[in-house]
């Protein structure tokens, strides 16, 4: 998992003999630091009056049955997966996780002709093997199958049927099924990358925390250097309506529990078929690479956006704005992730990335008064290398690396944005 932190106990699950999964649940959504409150309140518009949504530390909770959680994995932009509690309470070692995972109905869950897999995230646990913990919840469904029916399922670590999550603190434990499968942030349309591809959950936070959905009166988008388009296509997949999850496949529709929801499901899948629209707000993308602007004009093909985004291969030092008004949203090369132009783009002193920002400011002035650029950086010292007065700093993780999106009100000629 990518968030090691412990989430609020969940709910523990019933004895062996015990009912299929409550109608009501506490789903745990997590998400990367920085975008609980954002994904908080695209989980209330998701749920509608259907369930009660609490922000917590590296996630979301959501009350909420089957079909709630089946609709947040197609619509969620922002979350990293849904997940399903199972048991939880105080441990002391891996014993006690083994009993832990012992009360989970399991038969409920996975016949011995499927697969499971159990990833484990820890903070400031006293385990000192996370691989062990992992064995002792695995032996804990295994053995209870084999009681059960005198077989046991296998293990797969690639594609299970079943993926298990497992959640240790420094005394408390939370086991859940994993709903989602693969991680949200693979919504089923990318090939190309490129080199330090934005994951598309990122891309999403970035523009809900600009406050750009789409809509007419949110006005065009331009990301100029692109890279492989994530921030473009996600924008554009915003601007037609198109469900995040549509164009994939989720750990649920092989479970038991929600066999009997899957006509609801396909219900779902199509009325967000349904609801996909023309854009109400042109789009604009490009690279200064001409391999860049073509890797994103493919992966928008496969997003299903190509007619939604206009590319360009051009220099953002020099590209004209695409409309007297409008919203930049970018992830600009730096040192930690890649090499631009042949220049190694790091902050330190100034250097190369600090001339780069510095003229790519002077341009902004030049050309883009009227414009909004929201710009993702590590450095913190960026509004000072572009001589721009920021409005407004977001604090974002692009994986491990602690990042700014700031807000720049673009005025002409003037020294401070």
């Amino acid at each position: 998992m990518n968030s090691p932190r412990k989430p609020r106990p969940a709910r523990p699950a019933q004895p062996a003999s015990a009912a299929p999964p409550a109608p009501q649940a506490p789903l745990f959504l997590p998400c990367p630091q920085g975008v609980e409150a954002l994904l908080a309140d695209e989980a209330r518009a998701i749920a509608g009056d259907t369930g009660a949504v609490e922000a917590g530390r590296g996630g979301v909770y959501v009350t909420g049955d089957e079909r709630l959680a089946m609709r947040l994995n197609l619509e969620s932009r922002l979350a990293t997966r849904v997940l399903w509690p199972l048991a939880e309470g105080a441990y002391r070692d891996e014993h006690d996780l083994y009993a832990l995972a012992r009360r989970v109905p399991w038969a409920l869950w996975i016949t011995t002709a499927q697969t499971l897999k159990v990833d484990v995230s820890a903070r400031r646990s006293p385990l000192a093997s996370l691989n062990y913990a992992a064995l002792r919840i695995k032996d804990a469904v295994c053995d209870h199958l084999r009681e059960a029916t005198g077989a046991r399922p296998s293990v797969d670590t690639r594609r299970p049927d079943l993926p298990l999550v497992l959640f240790v603190g420094d005394t408390h434990a939370a086991l859940y099924a994993d709903l989602s499968g693969e991680p949200l942030f693979k919504r089923g349309w990318r090939d190309d990358t490129g080199e330090a591809p934005l994951k598309e959950t990122l891309a999403a936070a970035m523009l809900a925390a600009a406050g750009w959905q789409g809509h007419a009166d949110d006005g065009p988008l331009l990301d100029p250097m692109c890279g492989a388009g994530t921030i473009a296509i996600e924008a554009a997949q915003l601007a037609c309506g198109i469900a995040p999850g549509l164009s994939r496949r989720f750990a649920f529709e092989r479970l038991a529990p929600f066999k009997p929801h899957l006509a609801a499901w396909r219900e779902m899948q199509a009325a967000a078929r349904a609801r996909v629209h023309a854009p109400a707000v042109p789009l604009f993308a490009g690279d200064v690479a001409f391999r860049m602007t073509d890797f994103a004009a493919r992966n928008a093909a496969r997003a299903g956006v190509a007619h939604a985004i206009e590319f360009k291969t051009a220099d953002a030092l020099q590209r004209p704005p695409p409309a007297p008004r409008g919203t930049m949203v970018l992830n600009p090369p730096y040192g930690e992730r890649i090499e631009a132009k042949g220049t190694r783009q790091g902050f330190e002193g100034g250097g190369a990335a600090g001339e780069f920002f510095a003229a790519l400011a002077a341009h902004w002035k030049r050309e883009y008064a009227g414009w909004t650029a929201w710009v993702l950086s590590p450095e913190m010292r960026l509004p000072s290398l572009m001589r721009l007065k920021e409005s407004r700093r977001v604090p974002l993780w692009n994986g491990p690396i602690e990042c700014r999106l700031f807000r720049f009100d673009l005025v002409a000629g003037s020294a401070r944005g």
